[in-house]
């Protein structure tokens, strides 16, 4: 299991804060060429970060930064819908499989078939209830099959999934620096 410091895991929630604040939809500090890195800093957060009370601020956090990108930022209304709340259990997917995953995790390459199967487990359950409550709940669809939304499923999962391991990807390249260069260094100076 991972265990950090709590300085770390400060400083590791305000990198997963700023990640949100400049990935996450149309509002004024947007980079509009970057995919959102919100299921990631849920994913990443049930990873480091170990209060329970992070999942309702992170989910507040992202509520606030929607909020605010429809009512200044000029960004369209689309998704504020009763849909809305399915992102709850959706966003708490992913924090729980990071969890679970930072039960397992040993910094060896066995942690790779953990990591993996957390990451499209979570992704599979995470879509579901994003998606699946979208459609049923968003009232933007008139007549509602599961071959329509089968369809749209898989058009739009591999999109979600590939941002999803992107930034996860980059967590792990740092994750990996950080244990292996301080490391080096104590090699490097008892020589």
């Amino acid at each position: 299991m991972l265990a950090l410091a709590t300085r770390n895991q400060i400083i590791i929630g305000v990198l997963l804060a700023l990640l949100m604040i400049v990935t996450r939809g149309h509002h004024f500090a947007s980079l509009q060429n970057l995919p959102s890195a919100s299921w990631a800093v849920f994913f990443l957060a049930g990873v480091y970060l170990r209060s329970a009370w992070l999942l309702p601020g992170f989910f507040t956090f992202a509520w606030i930064l929607d909020f605010a990108g429809y009512t200044w930022g000029g960004a369209s209304g689309f998704c504020l819908t009763p849909a809305y709340f399915f992102l709850l259990p959706a966003y708490a997917s992913l924090w729980l499989a990071g969890r679970w995953y930072a039960n397992q995790h040993g910094f060896s390459w066995r942690t790779f078939l953990p990591l993996s199967l957390s990451l499209i487990v979570s992704t599979l359950v995470c879509r579901m209830f994003s998606s699946g409550g979208f459609y049923l709940f968003s009232g933007h669809f008139e007549e509602k099959t599961l071959v329509e939304f089968s369809e749209r499923f898989m058009k739009h999962l591999p999109l979600f999934f590939e941002a999803f391991v992107f930034y996860v990807a980059i967590a792990v390249a740092i994750h990996a620096a950080c244990v292996l260069i301080p490391s080096n260094k104590r090699h490097t100076t008892a020589g």
